[in-house]
């Protein structure tokens, strides 16, 4: 028998929006890929790791992160999450204790 995952609903304070997106037609027969919103979430987020790779003359700043969020809206890896200006691009997607009743998603955040 799994034991359920002990999780604090409390920690779930951060607004996400979740998007998925979508190919378009541009004027010159090429494709632009837009971003939509597909519903807004609340979650906890837990940096994972940062790391800083130079090169081109520029530095590149990442950060991976946990996201932990009630399970409801049908995320996948593909997908990501906004807050403000942040981008959280979603990796992989999780039930943690196989429940159902939680996501696990890992992101990355560039530029940060």
């Amino acid at each position: 028998m799994k034991r359920a995952l002990s999780i604090d609903p409390g920690r779930f304070r951060t607004a996400l929006v979740l998007e998925a997106a979508s190919d378009a037609s541009d004027a010159m027969g090429g494709e632009v890929e837009n971003w939509s919103a597909v519903a807004t979430v609340f979650a906890h987020i837990e940096p994972v790791s940062a790391k800083s790779v130079y090169g081109a003359g520029q530095t590149l700043e990442t950060v991976t992160h946990t996201i932990t969020l009630r399970q409801g809206e049908d995320v996948k890896s593909g997908m990501r999450f906004t807050a403000g200006t942040r981008i959280f691009d979603i990796l992989t997607v999780l039930d943690p204790d196989e429940t159902g009743r939680y996501f696990q998603c890992e992101s990355r955040e560039i530029g940060r």
